[in-house]
């Protein structure tokens, strides 16, 4: 149970920075 809560964790920070790349990239390319 915890384990799959840390997987859950790292997932959505992950998901989160890649977001926060996605929308750098798409203000560069502006």
């Amino acid at each position: 149970m915890i384990a799959s809560q840390r997987a859950y964790e790292f997932n959505s920070k992950a998901i989160q920075a890649s977001d926060e790349m996605l929308q750098i990239a798409n203000n560069l390319r502006r």
